[in-house]
This record gives structure tokens, sequence and C-alpha cells, in this order.
């Protein structure tokens, strides 16, 4: 798949995935809890399950970073010594504080 497919996935296409990738994961989870599954379903739940973290994380952040934006009182990760790290734990976007003019 080449970069151009990955960035023309439009709102319908991202909430499909969604939903196909929740699906499976339930599915997963109940092969595991009826013990049939396979080591290969085991480590695709166990993917499946920190991305569906991670995207809740990233829309936890976003939602937080918009309320504080408005002047509401919210938990935001952002302090003038620390930023998330996408790479790390999945919140904002930007992983890297501002360039400062010198």
């Amino acid at each position: 798949m080449s970069s151009t497919d990955r960035n023309n996935r439009g709102p319908e296409v991202l909430e499909t995935v969604g939903k196909v990738a929740l699906e499976k994961l339930e599915s997963l989870a109940s092969k595991i809890r009826d013990g049939i599954s396979t080591e290969a379903d085991r480590a695709n739940h166990e993917i499946l399950r920190e991305i569906v973290a991670l995207a809740m994380n990233r829309v936890s952040v976003q939602q937080n970073e918009s309320a504080v934006e408005k002047g509401d009182d919210a938990w935001t990760e952002r302090t003038e010594s620390h930023y998330p790290h996408i790479r790390l734990h999945g919140g904002a976007l930007e992983d890297d504080p501002p360039k400062m003019e010198i």
C-alpha cells in the first residue's frame, strides 16, 4: 500500500476500519475465553487491544486539549517541561515542543 493510498482514507473508511477492528477484537477475546485460541489469535488480540487503547487515549488527549484551549478546566499533559510522545503512549499527534527562535 502506497502512502498516497494511506492518506486517501476518508471518515467512512476509517469508521468502518474501527468497527471491524472492534468486532475482530471481540471475536478473538471470545476464542480466548472459550480456550480455543491459537498463538496467532492471542498475538492478534494483544495488538488490537493496544491499538484500541492508543486510539482511546488519543481521543481523550484531543478532547482535553480542546477544552483547555477553550479556557475550560481539563487535565492535559502539556507543561513547560513535558510534552506527550505519540511513540510511547499514543497521546497527542505532535511529540516535540515548539522550536524557540533564538
